[in-house]
């Protein structure tokens, strides 16, 4: 394991080493490198205070957590976050102890971290000091809590989260006594933060093994997104889905890849199907208006938990455009280009492929294939989809007499022209049309 561990921490280990205190490696760094993953952060444990630490290493430290213990250190151009040995006082804001006590014991420090799993540490050596079974958890693929579970869910509740989050991430099962703890428990995740809540959920569905975690842990996540509660084991009553809608919704994240915005899409797209359920006189399920319904309540969940604009709107777009037909002709596929632009009408593709391939039968991938031809027929061909493209410009109608809203007006006619086919995108052509408008007269071709 010695190999394993980065020269700019091994250079930190040792100077704290040879000024005569413990160093460790500690935590998440160690799970990953038994796990034979790369660490994305090296953490350090160490007997030394951080006025020590500030000492050893003059003029690279920042005291980013002194009240704590912990200071961060450069080393080559990494910061690395070093904690003194701790034992952790009442945990009253149910995330931060109220206080710490600074301690000379390896063994204590570890007790008081959330996972077995995540209380490991190793030397520069490569030795591995595990009091609590986290290798052989490891090696059995568990999530367990360190001592008593529910205490460290009253610490932290967010660790209820994390515990679903590594699970999905690693493929690992939730110990028995730990998952009982955080069912019990899951009503403290209303007192957790929506950024915090948010910044695990993402991980969580973006996890490789996110799949059997949202079936069993329904009713935990429905802490923070009630809405979802009603979509499992719904009846779609309809021929096109064999599914009930959570396994609909679970089955459609699992066919698009791990990224977060097509894993909310997939998420959200049909979160509006039990408010707009009706049932003809045949006994068939319909969802009118689901897409809009579904658009409003995932505008609602995502302001909920605090999602960034950018994604948000990325998100919304391509929920409300998931089941909106798209007629699979250059006209049909081009005016879809233009209205969404070509990565996110390339996402839209992605979304109604999963969708279909979470239902009854997966007949319409075909027309999903023949949609991504066009679309790259027309995108290779260079064929104008977009104001940015259209050979004339704001300036150019200003100097025809177009002012304000005016102008912005006639150059989407002018794109929506080109785009249908109806006009070529040539300057002096598209000018006359312009000019012919701003004078009263109507374009010939209506």
């Amino acid at each position: 394991m010695k190999k394993v561990i980065p020269q700019d921490v091994a250079e930190v280990l040792a100077r704290l080493s040879r000024s005569g205190y413990e160093a460790w490696c500690v935590g998440g760094c160690v799970r990953d490198a038994l796990l034979g993953a790369e660490p994305q952060d090296w953490d350090v444990t160490t007997s030394a205070l951080p006025e020590q630490v500030e000492r050893i290493f003059p003029g690279r430290t920042i005291p980013t957590g002194v009240k704590h213990g912990t200071v961060t250190v450069r080393s080559g151009g990494r910061s690395i976050e070093v904690t003194t040995f701790r034992r952790d006082g009442a945990y009253l804001d149910g995330r931060h102890p109220e206080h710490v006590t600074f301690t000379a014991s390896l063994r204590e420090d570890l007790a008081r971290r959330d996972f077995t799993v995540n209380a490991m540490a190793m030397n520069a050596d490569g030795t591995i000091v595990d009091c609590w079974g986290g290798r052989e958890d490891l090696r059995r693929g568990i999530i367990r809590c360190v001592g008593e579970a529910e205490r460290r869910f009253e610490e932290d509740a967010l660790r209820i989260m994390r515990a679903l989050r590594f699970a999905a991430v690693l493929g690992f099962t939730i110990e028995r006594e730990t998952s009982y703890a955080l069912r019990r428990d899951r009503e403290r995740l209303r007192a957790i933060a929506a950024e915090r809540i948010y910044t695990e959920f993402t991980k969580l569905i973006c996890g490789k093994h996110m799949a059997p975690i949202l079936r069993e842990y329904p009713d935990v996540l429905a802490v923070f997104l009630p809405e979802i509660g009603p979509m499992v084991g719904f009846d779609q009553r309809n021929p096109h889905h064999c599914y009930d809608l959570w396994e609909h919704t679970i089955r459609a994240m699992e066919a698009v890849p791990p990224e977060a915005v097509l894993r909310y899409t997939m998420l959200l797209h049909d979160i509006g199907k039990v408010k707009s359920f009706t049932v003809d006189e045949k006994g068939i399920g319909h969802f009118y208006g689901h897409p809009r319904l579904s658009r409003e309540m995932a505008e609602a969940i995502a302001r909920r938990l605090k999602m960034d604009n950018e994604r948000r709107e990325l998100i919304l777009t391509l929920v409300e455009w998931h089941d909106r037909v798209i007629p699979r002709t250059e006209k049909g596929v081009a005016r879809a280009l233009r209205k969404l632009g070509e990565e996110r009408f390339r996402l839209l593709l992605q979304v109604k492929r999963a969708d279909n391939m979470a239902q009854a039968s997966q007949a319409f991938q075909t027309e999903i294939d023949r949609t991504e031809e066009l679309c790259a027929r027309l995108v290779g061909q260079g064929r104008c989809l977009s104001l940015r493209q259209l050979a004339v410009n704001g300036r150019d109608l200003m100097e025809l007499g177009y002012r304000g809203t005016e102008i912005g007006r006639e150059l989407e006619h002018l794109l929506d022209l080109v785009v249908d086919g109806v006009r070529a995108n040539d300057r002096r052509e598209l000018l006359d049309i312009a000019r012919r408008g701003k004078s009263g007269q109507k374009d010939g071709s209506f």
